[in-house]
């Protein structure tokens, strides 16, 4: 399934254009909001992408997602019980590295036992209630969920303190020597409360568009 948006895009830009002169500058250079929902089928299905792409290049991550996606549609698909009945050497053979296969299982038993919920009940837990109960999982951390719940759940008020790209464009957005401290970058942003989901994007955007 492809996730909506829990925010109209149009009133957090007019938000975020009103509340901050810098920003508004900087809106004005990137353009209008495009930020694009990815898709899948459950939270699983979204980290064991995750999980699959980190520290690799989009080329290579993406020939490995594939070849596991194969291995578990012989088991029945991209699912938790898929992961239990797919022998470690096929996985393996897939191309995911020993810590990957460890977190891919972690993630299939936390799906199983419920600390990984379904979109159903995802949809009614806060920001923090998801970023607690999914950083529970073997190498899922705070900014994976943070990339989950702005790019797949659509939560409008996200901000990745963690991200280097965020903290650069915010320094260049204000002229600053130093990175922001994760604490600092929280504090600054307040007025862009409750989007900071967008103006994240943005952010990121305006480190392509200079």
């Amino acid at each position: 399934m492809k996730f909506r948006y829990q925010y109209n895009p149009a009133v957090a830009v007019a938000h975020l254009r009103a509340g901050d002169a810098e920003l508004a500058g900087l809106i004005e250079r990137v353009g209008p909001f495009a930020l694009e929902q990815k898709t899948a089928a459950s939270l699983f299905e979204a980290m064991l992408r995750s999980i699959v792409y980190q520290q690799l290049h989009g080329k290579a991550a993406a020939t490995i997602h594939g070849r596991v996606l194969a291995e578990l549609a012989r088991h029945g698909g991209p699912t938790p019980e898929a992961i239990s009945r797919t022998p470690d050497a096929a996985l393996r053979g897939a191309g995911l590295s020993g810590n990957k296969l460890l977190a891919v299982r972690d993630l299939a038993l936390k799906c199983r036992e419920g600390t990984v919920p379904t979109l159903k009940v995802a949809a009614k837990l806060s920001d923090d209630e998801l970023i607690a109960r999914l950083t529970e999982v073997r190498g899922i951390g705070p900014w994976t969920v943070h990339m989950l719940l702005i790019f797949y759940l659509g939560r409008p008020d996200v901000l990745p303190t963690g991200d280097f790209a965020i903290r650069l464009a915010f320094k260049k957005l204000h002229g600053k020597r130093k990175d922001p401290t994760p604490e600092a970058l929280l504090k600054a942003t307040r007025h862009w409360q409750p989007y900071r989901s967008v103006a994240s994007w943005y952010l990121w955007r305006s480190l392509d568009t200079g």
